[in-house]
Order: structure tokens, then C-alpha cells, then sequence
């Protein structure tokens, strides 16, 4: 009798364990497969640079993607290596797309823009560029709020006058809190939040980020994904 209450405890034992690891792999593939809800956010899609590797662009939109911003330079002179295959593939596609410049803080606007322009080429088709403010990645430099909103003003000033479209300005929470860019600079904002939307800027919202770890056919690991206000 002692030996089959042992036998059970380990069965019991095993059993829970079982049932642990299939609740984490259920909540594991919903967290890596929600998406906001498509009759709220129609149209929704995702961000890419070259950390996302090999993108098949033709199985990505098949997917329900319908746009995709792509990452383009960062500073005043990095460029993403992956930029002009994605921006192709993407456009063969028949995907919408846009670029996105990664702002520094170390470095003058001015060579950030001419950066910017020299790599990025014009498209009366694409999306409005981006603009990412983040301190995640960024240099340790922290200048005063009105350096910092001239400067961005004269990155904006010369990048729409390349583009021909007013820009969207993506703004990681911290950063705003820091610098409360939105409330000085009237552009269309593309914001972060998991699941529920973002609560924070100056005004709504124009497009959410919902998700750093969405899976989509076509890409190998994670990706950002977002969803425009109607």
C-alpha cells in the first residue's frame, strides 16, 4: 500500500506538472499571437529592421499585415543593413511602408537630417517617415528640453521638406515624460502599450504599438506590431 500511495503522489505530481506546461505554452502562443481586434483597428501592421533577418514579404502580407515601417538610419551616420532589401521587398509585396530614423542624442539634427535624406530615397507613395525617441539604445547625453525641441524642429524641417509628407513622431513613454515632446511639436503620434492602448502624449494617438513579440508567417521570431486609429 505504501508503494502504490508513492506511485500516486508522483502521478498526481506529474499530472500538475503536465498541466502547468501546457498552460504556459496556451499563454505563450496567445501573448505571441494577439492582435488588437480588426473591426476596432482595420488596418494594422508591423516595424522591421535588420535584427528581424530574412523577411518573406509575399507570406508577411498574406498574413494580415497591411503596411510595414522599416528601419532606415540612426544618428548621423548608421545606416540599417537591411534597409533597401526590406523596403523593396515590402513595395513588391504591395505593402504600404515608411522609413524610420532613430534619433540620437549626441549629435546635431542637422547631420542626423542630411543623413536621413541622403539614404532614404523620395516616394510620393510612402508613408509619412518616422521618428523614434527612445533612451533604450540611445547615448548618455540628456540636453535641456529647449535644446532638445530645436533641434527636433530642424530635423523635422528638413526631413519633410525631403519627403514631402509631415512626419509621425514615435515617443517611448520615458522619453516623453522627460521631455514631453508631443505637447510642443503638433505631429501625428505613434505610441507604445501592451494590450490595452497607450494612455500617455499630449493628445490621442494615431498609431499603437500593441506588441514587441508578435509572430507573423514570413518572419523568423518576434516582431512589432501596431494598429492605426481608424
Amino acid at each position: 500500500m505504501r508503494g502504490s500511495s508513492i506511485f500516486q503522489g508522483r502521478a498526481r505530481v506529474w499530472i500538475w506538472l503536465v498541466a502547468l506546461l501546457l498552460l504556459g505554452l496556451a499563454l505563450a502562443w496567445i501573448a505571441t499571437h494577439w492582435r488588437p481586434g480588426l473591426s476596432r483597428y482595420p488596418v494594422q501592421g508591423i516595424d522591421v529592421s535588420h535584427d528581424n533577418g530574412e523577411i518573406v514579404w509575399p507570406t508577411v502580407k498574406a498574413d494580415g499585415v497591411s503596411f510595414a515601417y522599416i528601419k532606415a538610419t540612426e544618428g548621423a551616420d548608421m545606416h540599417d543593413p537591411a534597409f533597401e532589401k526590406n523596403w523593396n521587398g515590402a513595395g513588391v509585396a504591395g505593402l504600404r511602408r515608411g522609413a524610420i530614423h532613430f534619433y540620437t542624442l549626441c549629435r546635431p539634427a542637422v547631420d542626423q537630417a542630411t543623413n536621413f535624406m541622403a539614404f532614404v530615397p523620395r516616394d510620393g507613395n510612402a508613408l509619412p517617415a518616422a521618428l523614434t525617441l527612445q533612451f533604450a539604445g540611445n547615448c548618455s547625453a540628456r540636453p535641456g528640453r529647449a535644446v532638445l525641441l530645436r533641434e527636433l524642429a530642424t530635423f523635422i524641417r528638413m526631413a519633410e521638406e525631403h519627403s514631402g509628407k509631415p512626419m509621425i513622431l514615435h515617443i517611448e513613454d520615458d522619453f516623453e515624460q522627460e521631455y514631453e515632446v508631443s505637447a510642443a511639436i503638433n505631429r501625428s503620434l505613434w505610441l507604445n502599450a501592451t494590450l490595452f492602448p497607450p494612455t500617455y502624449g499630449a493628445r490621442q494617438w494615431s498609431m499603437w504599438q500593441s506588441s514587441t513579440i508578435m509572430r507573423v508567417r514570413g518572419i523568423s521570431g518576434g516582431v512589432n506590431w501596431n494598429a492605426v486609429r481608424p
